[in-house]
């Protein structure tokens, strides 16, 4: 009985490998037809570009205005004032977002929607921009009061940077590239930066000197990344807050000379409202007797005396001077009539 029993056992054994054996067997898929893969570039390549077309560019930027404005001018410092930026800049910006070099702030936002625009109609959105006027904000001008710049203006730190530099720590002027008033150079796409927002112009900043994202192999990424590599959190913070309040002064002057609103003229009186003489001399109470009679008539011999020179009222036209009299100031009235 027991014989019987590992011998049962043992078939059993034998059978489950078998089975086990069949279910690890490989049997080959037939052969079938390569899948066809499409090429990632696009089917035709994109004509040349020419210059931007700022009515088209004005239809286009309608997608922007939810973030940057109807005019460039955004109402949020999340979002960068484009108005007055240069169309060169505003292309190369989009065409980077396109390609994922430009990774920081509100890349991410950027992109699917600079992924519909064409070479030519970024600089179509550009040349709109272009024409817009910037805005500005109001700088800092809270007093440091610690550091090597205590006693200054927050702001004047950013304003001594940005006029003259820092000769001595390899610090150019920014003025250099961005002009005096900030409105950048559309040549070498060097940006405007009077009135942007000072929160953008630090974060930018930041990601100069700290060299992240992909753009650290562009040349005008190499050139700033060396410039904000020397500066401290106090001066990229003072810069920002100078360049957001830096415009153009003849912003200013345009501002004073704007014409005052002339007031309304007072209304016309009608014919029978103007006063008369005699109504004039009546409520004055003086030229006609009580009685309402008419005044007499002027003694003529009145009318050919010779008239009275208005400098003779000395007490009035001629005041007098410390320690003179009133008799010397009338001689001196009647020298002058």
């Amino acid at each position: 009985m027991s014989h019987a029993r590992v011998l049962g056992i043992g078939l059993a054994a034998l059978a489950a490998a078998a089975v086990a054996y069949a279910q690890t067997e490989v049997t080959p898929i037939p052969d079938t037809a390569p899948v066809e893969s499409a090429p990632l570039e696009p089917a035709a390549p994109e004509a040349p570009t020419t210059w931007g077309d700022p009515q088209n560019g004005q239809t286009l930027a309608g997608t922007c205005a939810a973030c940057h404005g109807l005019d460039g001018n955004s109402l949020d410092p999340m979002y960068p004032r484009l108005a007055g930026q240069s169309e060169h800049y505003i292309a190369e910006q989009i065409a980077r977002f396109k390609s994922g070099e430009r990774s920081d702030g509100m890349a991410l936002i950027m992109k699917p929607f600079a992924d519909m625009l064409s070479g030519q109609d970024a600089r179509d959105v550009g040349a709109w921009f272009a024409t817009q006027k910037s805005g500005a904000g109001v700088a800092d001008d809270s007093v440091v009061t610690s550091g090597p710049y205590e006693g200054m203006r927050f702001y004047e730190v950013g304003q001594q940077l940005y006029r003259s530099g820092a000769a001595d720590r390899g610090i150019p002027a920014c003025m250099a590239c961005h002009g005096p008033d900030g409105s950048g150079n559309p040549g070498p796409a060097y940006p405007h930066v009077g009135g942007q927002f000072a929160s953008y112009t630090q974060q930018r900043l930041e990601t100069f000197r700290n060299g992240t994202g992909a753009e650290t192999g562009e040349p005008l990424f190499r050139i700033m990344a060396h410039i904000a590599d020397r500066l401290t959190d106090e001066e990229v913070g003072a810069l920002a807050s100078y360049m957001e309040g830096l415009h153009p002064a003849a912003d200013d002057l345009v501002a004073s000379a704007a014409p005052v609103p002339a007031a309304a003229p007072a209304p016309a009186q009608a014919a029978d409202e103007v006063p008369t003489a005699q109504d004039t001399l009546q409520a004055d109470g003086e030229g006609l007797p009580a009685d309402g009679a008419q005044a007499p008539a002027a003694d003529p011999a009145a009318t050919d005396a010779a008239p009275v020179d208005d400098g003779a009222d000395a007490d009035t036209d001629v005041p007098a001077e410390d320690g003179d009299t009133a008799a010397d100031a009338d001689s001196g009235a009647a020298e002058l009539g």
